[in-house]
């Protein structure tokens, strides 16, 4: 059976969430999320790296969320959740996936790092907001026609963007500037899956 380790509100959010909607029997440990219990030889004996979310399968451990999602989709996924591997959907698939890691929350750090004083690093501060903003007026033109990434189905994708855009509402970035961005949280927070994946 599938174990994640999981601390709420943090990107263990996506497997958990994507076990729910393929109905997976997965297994949660909740653990402490505080740096003190991070740098444990305990917790390091489990996720090197000190990270959280932790995803175990058998003698398997992984300790990124997008890898989780991709492993869970190829080991019991069936071909749910996401295009025919090749094809130009698979690719746009991939694409959304990494942006919504990669690209659209990964300034979220800096923000988060110097904090509201912006002070030694304002400049810095203020141009990870500034495309995080880019990133977001992006997905809110792509959501302009359409219920999800891509087209009128659910997918892996939206799982990916889903907690991205949930973390940037959470920190009052993602706001009434992105009406359609802002539809497309609820029209995924309204899922069962969501919402058993945050209340976890």
């Amino acid at each position: 059976m599938l174990k994640i380790y999981h601390a709420p509100g943090t990107r263990s959010v996506r497997p958990i969430w994507l076990c729910y909607e393929l109905d997976l029997p997965v297994e949660i440990v909740t653990v402490d999320f505080s740096p003190a219990y991070r740098n444990t030889p305990e917790w390091r004996a489990i996720s090197p790296a000190g990270k959280v979310p932790v995803m175990t399968d058998g003698d398997l451990a992984m300790f990124e969320s997008g890898a989780m999602v991709d492993y869970i989709l190829e080991r019991y996924g069936a071909g749910r959740l996401q295009p025919a591997p090749g094809t130009a959907a698979s690719a746009q698939y991939r694409q959304w996936c990494w942006f919504a890691e990669a690209t659209l929350i990964r300034p979220l750090g800096l923000m988060a790092f110097f904090g509201p004083s912006l002070q030694p690093g304002e400049a810095i501060a203020a141009e990870a907001r500034h495309k995080v903003e880019d990133c977001l007026a992006m997905v809110d033109q792509a959501l302009a026609e359409t219920d999800f990434l891509l087209g009128p189905a659910f997918s892996a994708a939206d799982v990916m963007m889903g907690y991205s855009l949930f973390l940037l509402a959470k920190f009052k970035v993602l706001d009434e500037r992105y009406p359609q961005a802002q539809a497309y949280l609820e029209r995924l927070k309204s899922r069962d899956a969501f919402t058993r994946a945050l209340n976890a």
